[in-house]
């Protein structure tokens, strides 16, 4: 049974909503799972999973949310090297730069990328939530 942990950040709730739905696909695929907020993760837990899904929210110019989560995400960065690994998070404005950046960056670190980074526009719909449960799936 693959042990999953979700790690999210959530300004508006919107991506937390995603976060309970991937959650709720790993579940669904058999999966265990822990959900965490990004100030009670950090490096130290990563070696207790076998993946992780991380998601936070386009902020300002379309970067990751900088009080909490990127100092969490940065200091897991060293632990990604060949981690099966998701990235989710909502928008309200651009083009999703953000995702694409952090894509990137978890490419360049050697996660092991289960899916494109799914982005979904303000709150979830019906449609949104599945593709969280596939994402959430796709990390078991």
């Amino acid at each position: 049974m693959s042990k999953v942990a979700v790690v999210y950040w959530s300004g508006t709730g919107n991506t937390e909503m995603m976060a309970f739905q991937v959650k709720k696909g790993i579940e669904e695929a058999g999966g265990s799972v822990d959900v965490f907020t990004a100030s009670e993760f950090s490096a130290d837990k990563m070696d207790d999973f076998d993946a992780v899904a991380f998601g936070c929210p386009s902020m300002g110019s379309e970067v990751l949310e900088e009080g909490e989560f990127e100092p969490m995400f940065s200091d897991c960065e060293g632990k990604l090297s060949g981690k099966k690994l998701a990235i989710f998070g909502s928008y309200d404005w651009g083009d999703g730069q953000w995702m694409r950046d952090w894509e990137e960056r978890c490419k360049a670190a050697g996660a092991n990328l289960v899916a494109e980074g799914l982005t979904v526009n303000l709150t979830p719909d019906e449609e949104g939530d599945a593709a969280c449960q596939n994402l959430g799936k796709a990390l078991v």
